[in-house]
């Protein structure tokens, strides 16, 4: 397994006997381990999974090649731990919390704690393709379901009814659940960049941003359109052509080698020289996998260059208090040549009449 030889590299080069993993999404990255209570235990030569008895069943199942540790009342888990003897052990300290932090310090008494900061997270940075077939598997039923919204939203329908379509639809098509709450937003408040849904009734003449996403076998997906319901005026279809040429241009940059600074500059100039700098006041994109926002980041705040197989949002977007906004996202893969969009649905403005 790669993730594990790249962890027991960095083990090496930090001193480090053993690492503990607390964190349930690294956790699940290490051992594909999907229950709520277990933590993970790697050494240069061992695999070891500590759980409770409701879930040894479980991690016997899904933790191939671990062996399997049950703690209780009796023997806790940092007593398991204590049993190994190691003189350095790596924790999750941007994770763990001060109280469980405290009891380790005091528990393990002849260890030296090595902090892990974002060790395994930037292992995660770049996926296999095996997480990308996932990813894949999740946009598709986003896709699917951005599709089938498209012919079933009409004004009268209030955005917490199309958010629930939504959540129905990729649950029926193999969603295990929701990347995010769902962002349905519509007229005034499509100007909120992360407006979820609501009671409001959508209207005639209204802009509405959805941005939604699925998990699928861990691994989400996130898109958004913006429609138009009914005709578009002059001013909506100015606004959604600045946003989508940003989106274009941005995406037509995109490729291993440059840093995620130069593709937000693509997006943030257009917008930019169009006027409405002001109005865009989030990164462009953010990387994403297990969780929805990983590192690294398309912003002016981060120089990481991109690399193959890094996965990552393109979602310039205007925001006009009282007018509207339009976003517009895609999930793409960075290849060395260019990037791959896992995203497919039309960009093009519609309207619904």
């Amino acid at each position: 397994m790669d993730q594990l030889n790249m962890l027991r590299s960095s083990m090496k080069e930090n001193g480090m006997e053993a690492v503990f993993v607390s964190n349930p999404v690294n956790r699940f990255y290490l051992s594909g381990f999907t229950g709520t209570s277990g933590y993970v235990l790697i050494t240069e030569s061992e695999k070891i999974f500590i759980t409770d008895f409701r879930y040894k069943d479980q991690a016997a199942q899904q933790c191939e090649g671990f062996e399997i540790k049950v703690h209780n009342n009796e023997q806790k888990v940092n007593d398991i731990l204590n049993a190994y003897n190691y003189q350095t052990m790596g924790y999750e300290n941007e994770f763990i919390t001060v109280y469980a932090f405290e009891d380790m310090i005091k528990s393990l008494d002849q260890t030296i704690l090595i902090p892990l900061g974002k060790t395994i997270e930037n292992i995660r940075q770049v996926k296999t393709e095996e997480e990308i077939s996932k990813m894949k598997v999740a946009a598709q039923i986003a896709d699917n379901a951005f599709e089938h919204i498209v012919k079933w939203i009409k004004p009268g329908k209030t955005e917490r009814e199309v958010a629930l379509e939504l959540e129905f639809f990729m649950k029926q098509k193999g969603a295990s659940k929701l990347s995010f709450e769902t962002i349905v937003a519509s007229g005034w408040r499509s100007a909120l960049p992360h407006g979820v849904a609501t009671e409001k009734v959508i209207e005639a003449g209204d802009f509405v941003t959805l941005d939604f996403g699925c998990v699928y076998d861990g691994y989400c997906s996130d898109m958004t359109r913006t429609l138009v319901m009914g005709k578009a005026t002059e001013e909506q279809k100015k606004i959604y052509n600045i946003v989508l040429e940003a989106q274009l241009k941005t995406q037509e940059a995109v490729c291993a080698g440059k840093s995620c600074k130069e593709i937000d500059t693509v997006a943030r100039t257009i917008i930019e020289e169009a006027g409405y700098g002001p109005q865009f006041g989030h990164g462009t994109g953010h990387a994403i996998g297990l969780e929805l926002h990983e590192y690294p980041r398309l912003s002016q705040q981060d120089e990481t260059i991109l690399v193959e197989n890094h996965m990552v949002t393109n979602e310039p977007g205007i925001y006009i208090p009282e007018f509207g906004g339009v976003r517009i996202e895609d999930l793409l893969r960075v290849k060395t040549d260019g990037y791959e969009s896992l995203t497919k649905s039309p960009k093009t403005l519609i309207e619904i009449m």
